[in-house]
């Protein structure tokens, strides 16, 4: 029978791990997430663990034994409860890969944008940070447009959407 298993990795050994358990012939599932992060003031997506140090590992019982997993290389260990390893439903691995982008694999994290077209906005933080403007729409999974009034000239200006607020708050 065929079993998933929840595997506890070392700090950002997510990738090694599926790598190293790929190569003993594991089915391994690693769910990744399509971040956008700030870094020396530019914003830059990079892909990251949907599950910061956990991976997913098929095992057939009775033909393998997790016991090679526990000593991969960038595997801390086997998750248990107790005595018993920590089986993971195969349904939660189905919905997981389901709700990943078909073509990339990756998922995305959708904030629903609280803004109208036309919506009067305030930008908190940033570069643009105390600004006013118009919410123009969605830009992606993390950023919007907003049209600014800059140096006497509109200008639509793509920021994170979490920078935004309506310009009613204070």
């Amino acid at each position: 029978m065929l079993r998933w298993y929840l595997i506890h990795s070392k700090v950002s050994a997510e990738a090694s791990a599926q790598l190293n358990l790929e190569r003993q012939r594991y089915e391994v599932y690693l769910p990744r997430l399509l971040q956008t992060v700030q870094r020396r003031g530019q914003w830059k997506e990079r892909i990251v663990a949907l599950f910061p140090r956990y991976l997913f590992v098929r095992v057939e019982e009775g033909q393998q034994s997790l016991s090679p997993v526990r000593s991969t290389v960038g595997v801390v260990g086997v998750v248990r409860f107790g005595l018993r390893y920590a089986a993971v439903p195969d349904n939660i691995i189905r919905e997981l890969r389901q709700r990943a982008d078909p073509q990339s694999g990756l998922h995305r994290l959708h904030r629903p944008v609280p803004f109208s077209r036309g919506s009067r906005v305030r930008i908190a933080t940033g570069p643009f940070a105390g600004l006013e403007g118009v919410f123009e729409r969605e830009a992606g999974s993390e950023r919007v447009v907003v049209l600014l009034k800059l140096l006497g000239q509109d200008a639509s200006v793509r920021i994170p959407a979490g920078f935004v607020l309506s310009a009613a708050v204070g």
